[in-house]
């Protein structure tokens, strides 16, 4: 039993598929790709596939962890292409390689975030107000947990944000709690800074760009 990491990327329509879908749709891509998953064994067995790190619907990433574990060892470029060769448009491996590091050491992910607005002046009031808001400190919205849905400051999971207008467009470069200790849905971000101005953006793109473990360690 070999265990080997997948970093895939997530792009176009396919980032509106559930989460459910998208473990049915690797399941099947590895199964067609002809690659001998182990599975686990018992009354019910199923195959090893976990995404480490599933990413929200509606967003987009461009290095995105699933494990998988395999019954005999295969070239790490075989596997990549094998997969490639049957994956959806949108969906692309970008790299093979060993678990190096554990699930639980994820604390942080870096997003890149654009948002169209109507006109220069409406992106143009909103990054400046954004800006501001997280620089205050404190941005206050319902989030949902485990024991239920709470207000909670939402800049205590921020670590780091940029916003700036081109044109009718903002740009947001942020570095967020993310994990299973601590995490921030950069949606439910957006949604509050736009909740906060009553802005009404026509586009929001959201993607995903690292992953980071303390003293923002790239993610292996």
């Amino acid at each position: 039993m070999n265990s080997v990491r997948l970093w895939y990327k997530k792009s176009g329509l396919v980032i509106y598929t559930s989460h459910l879908d998208m473990n049915r749709c690797f399941t099947r891509a590895v199964r067609r790709a002809g690659i001998p998953l182990w599975y686990t064994e018992g009354f019910n067995p199923h195959p090893y596939i976990t995404f480490l790190l599933p990413l929200p619907l509606g967003q987009g990433g461009e290095r995105e962890p699933i494990d998988i574990r395999l019954e005999k060892e295969i070239p790490f470029e075989e596997i990549k292409s094998r997969l490639n060769s049957v994956l959806p448009e949108g969906l692309e491996i970008v790299d093979v390689t060993e678990a190096v590091n554990k699930v639980h050491l994820i604390t942080h992910a870096r997003y890149l975030i654009e948002i169209g607005f109507e006109n220069d002046g409406e992106a143009e009031g909103f990054a400046a107000g954004a800006q501001s808001v997280i620089d205050s400190g404190i941005l206050n919205a319902q989030k949902r947990s485990k024991r239920g849905i709470n207000t909670v400051n939402l800049c205590e999971f921020v670590d780091s944000f940029s916003a700036v207008n081109d044109g009718a467009a903002v740009r947001i470069d942020t570095v967020l709690a993310t994990g299973t200790q601590k995490n921030l849905n950069a949606g439910l971000l957006i949604d509050a800074l736009c909740g906060e101005f009553g802005a009404e953006a026509e586009k929001i793109s959201i993607l995903r760009k690292e992953i980071y473990m303390d003293n923002k360690i790239i993610f292996e």
